[in-house]
């Protein structure tokens, strides 16, 4: 089973956790270690030979083309984060369709190739902002991966599906590829286990993720999809003062143990671009609003005020 191997481009302080103390209008007094970091991991993956795809802020690739330009050549995908890691559901479509048409305008520019992918900032296409996939739709995106069918208290929707499946807008349909969660049962009430990356892949031991994604993979006969950040491989990263204590969690716990997890998963796994595994996929099922458990027409469309 071939797996999607997925990094999202932004360095340490563009994270949501840092919104608070960290003013989007101060980014540019940040020292940028997104390029080393990003560097850092296609090194990685030039040794075990894997390709992914790369989700990009069109802020960093406005910055830093050449870094955009580096992650093609080295035969990987690029793909849309967004250009400022901005919340879906709090901008609204106006701003959105502004926002992605700008991020996917830079991307195109800086690898000479059509970019087809988007993930939102912090998986934020959520309950309240289902309107993102018309609009997707809409601006010539083929696929998507924000949505994570986990509680959570920032993004998530629970109840969503959990395999990859195509959902019908009426701008046309577009291709979701959900964060791999395992189902797991607690005195009869069941939770999603997520097993895709991030701050879950440093919290948890690489056996236990290794586990959750062999039972995707063998019991489920669908392939799973993982993530990573470039700054997830800085443990040297500047600490954000005034950050809380939740948030500091999150972000610093385990980064010197990245690099090494990272390559033992790897070794036993395979994996390629999301792109590229979606299109080996046999016709997926199409949705609508309600397979995501709430209430809506039959049709995806931008229904929510600009905020």
């Amino acid at each position: 089973m071939i797996n999607a191997l997925t990094i999202d481009v932004e360095d340490y302080f563009q994270v949501n956790a840092f919104e608070p103390v960290v003013s989007r209008s101060n980014w540019d007094a940040y020292p940028l270690r997104v390029v080393d970091n990003t560097t850092r991991v296609l090194d990685i993956l030039d040794e075990t030979g894997v390709k992914g795809t790369f989700f990009v802020l069109g802020w960093v690739a406005e910055r830093t083309p050449e870094l955009v330009r580096a992650i093609a050549d080295r035969g990987h995908e690029v793909a849309c984060h967004g250009y400022g890691h901005e919340l879906v559901f709090r901008i609204g479509p106006d701003r959105f369709r502004r926002d992605i048409r700008i991020s996917k305008a830079l991307l195109e520019d800086a690898c000479g190739k059509p970019v087809r992918g988007y993930r939102a900032p912090s998986y934020s296409i959520t309950a309240q902002s289902l309107w993102a996939f018309e609009i997707l739709a809409e601006t010539g995106f083929s696929y998507d991966s924000s949505i994570f069918p986990i509680h959570h208290d920032v993004y998530g929707i629970p109840g969503a599906r959990r395999c990859p499946h195509r959902i019908e807008t009426a701008a046309g349909s577009i291709l979701e590829f959900p964060l791999t969660t395992v189902p797991f049962s607690v005195a009869g009430r069941q939770f999603n286990v997520p097993v895709a990356g991030g701050g879950y892949f440093r919290l948890l031991p690489v056996s236990l993720v290794c586990a959750g994604l062999r039972a995707v993979n063998g019991r489920e006969g669908m392939p799973a999809v993982f993530y990573l950040h470039p700054w997830e491989f800085d443990p040297e990263q500047p600490r954000i003062p005034g950050a809380g204590l939740k948030s500091r969690f999150r972000h610093y716990v385990n980064l010197s143990r990245t690099a090494d997890k990272f390559r033992k998963l790897l070794s036993r796994f395979s994996f390629a671009p999301m792109g590229e595994v979606l299109d080996g996929l046999p016709g997926l099922d199409a949705e609508v609003a309600a397979p995501f458990g709430v209430s809506g027409p039959e049709k995806l469309t931008p229904t929510g005020q600009e905020v």
